[in-house]
């Protein structure tokens, strides 16, 4: 974001010199508000595995789980968000066990990862590399299905209906419906849906985002985060009047008052 400069000069009266810095007030208040605002969107799923519900010993792992990544700069708090689970043509959460609700003090780190697993490991495949950070009582299927985040509860929804301005990110696979674009291919209880880059690429294209992959490899909040992440921070606002740390109308409030006593 360009600072906003301002230029006096003799011919230029005190009334156009006030109108150029409202003017620049304004303009730098909202680039700023879209810079700050944005952490959010940069919240999506990063992987899918659905198999772990076999007793197949030739299961990958023997749990299912989804994995969220953290593409931007900031930390994010997950406080009121939920990860949902719809069956190929079913509704998101079409039932409390197909809907994750994260804790108020949920956070994800920049750059960084979150794995939720379903809690009962099955009798077959083996344990997940890592340790998740949350447990889910999602059934996924292994071949087909979809996977929504959400920045509230969308429960029994059907695609498309979600209320407005909630759904940050889905990922269907297989012949579910609901995905972005065109769904992944079909999974199975050795494959898993893995967003390439992992976890950078978002052209919101199911299918040309993500990779089908053999025994994926998931991340946690410990693991390490992408190299490939993007980890410079908003600039700062340079129209903070008020040094509270946000603009808003308290701080044209703070210039005007300044700008009568002079």
């Amino acid at each position: 974001m360009k600072h906003c400069e301002i230029r006096t000069h003799a011919s230029l009266s005190r009334a156009s010199l006030l109108f150029v810095t409202v003017r620049c007030t304004v303009a730098c208040t909202v680039a700023c508000i879209a810079a700050h605002s944005s952490a959010a969107e940069a919240l999506r799923i990063s992987q899918v595995y659905g198999g772990g519900g076999s007793t197949s010993a030739l299961a990958s792992y023997n749990v299912d789980y989804i994995e969220i990544f953290n593409s931007g700069p900031d930390p994010v708090s997950l406080a009121g968000w939920t990860v949902e689970y719809g069956s190929a043509a079913g509704n998101w959460g079409s039932s409390a066990i197909n809907i994750f609700a994260f804790p108020k003090t949920a956070v994800i780190a920049p750059c960084s990862y979150l794995l939720l697993a379903s809690g009962v490991p099955s009798t077959g495949g083996a344990a997940l590399p890592v340790v998740a950070d949350f447990s889910f009582t999602m059934a996924l299927s292994a071949t087909n299905g979809k996977v929504g985040l959400f920045r509230a509860v969308n429960a029994n929804v059907a695609c498309g209906a979600e209320a407005v301005g909630t759904l940050v990110d889905k990922v269907a696979f297989g012949t579910a419906n609901c995905s972005e674009t065109t769904a992944v291919g079909v999974l199975s209880n050795t494959t898993g849906a893995v967003r390439n880059g992992a976890g950078m690429d978002d052209t919101d294209s199911n299918i040309a985002d993500f990779t089908v992959v053999t025994t994926p490899i998931p991340h946690n909040a410990a693991s390490a985060t992408n190299p490939n992440c993007g980890s410079v921070p908003p600039p700062p606002c340079p129209a903070d009047f008020n040094a509270d740390g946000s603009v808003g109308a308290q701080d044209l409030a703070v210039l005007l008052g300044a700008w009568g006593t002079n």
